[in-house]
């Protein structure tokens, strides 16, 4: 279901903060996306899947971390699955101005790509979109032109230059390879 408010309570507000139901808001433009929470399916992708970035950011020198804001402004945020980011981009709210990646992991009816202007417009390097269920993962490009999908190579491997690391998706799982391993 979606809704347009086009008064918001302070007091709704507020309670939202309260209750840590804002956790996963997102600010586009000063308009206010209420996210619901992610499912059973893309936790437990997320979960296993930040276990493998996380080291791969580490070698190239970044930070990767889970559902962490990416902010233009303090009116204007995402908040995507993961981010990886030069450590020098991290505040105590998030990362400011554009990450090197974002993955955004697709549930039903998200805004996932809606976004994907607003981090190339940003600078954002590279955003992966990974379906949990079927684990399709699309690689695109940030550009000043806007997004530009990855075609992927001969082997059906998408090549990360952020990560130096590939993606494919295989029967039933998706598999990352980078110099002397894989996951």
């Amino acid at each position: 279901m979606k809704a347009v408010m086009l008064e918001v309570d302070e007091r709704m507000l507020e309670e939202r903060r309260r209750l840590g139901h804002d956790r996963w808001d997102e600010m586009w433009e000063g308009v206010l996306h209420m996210v619901p929470p992610a499912g059973g399916p893309h936790q437990a992708f997320g979960t296993r899947f930040v276990v493998v970035l996380v080291p791969l950011a580490d070698r190239r020198g970044l930070v990767a971390t889970y559902e962490t804001g990416v902010f233009r402004t303090d009116n204007d945020y995402r908040v995507p699955d993961l981010v990886v980011a030069l450590p020098e981009r991290r505040s105590p709210r998030g990362i400011e101005g554009a990450a090197e990646m974002v993955v955004e992991i697709l549930s039903p009816g998200d805004e996932s790509y809606a976004k994907l202007d607003w981090y190339a417009e940003l600078g954002v390097r590279e955003m992966l979109i990974i379906d949990p269920r079927t684990k399709a993962v699309e690689l695109y490009r940030g550009t000043p032109e806007g997004p530009v999908r990855v075609a992927p190579d001969a082997n059906g491997v998408l090549w990360s230059d952020v990560l130096e690391a590939g993606f494919a998706t295989v029967p039933g799982a998706l598999r990352v390879t980078w110099d002397g391993g894989q996951a």
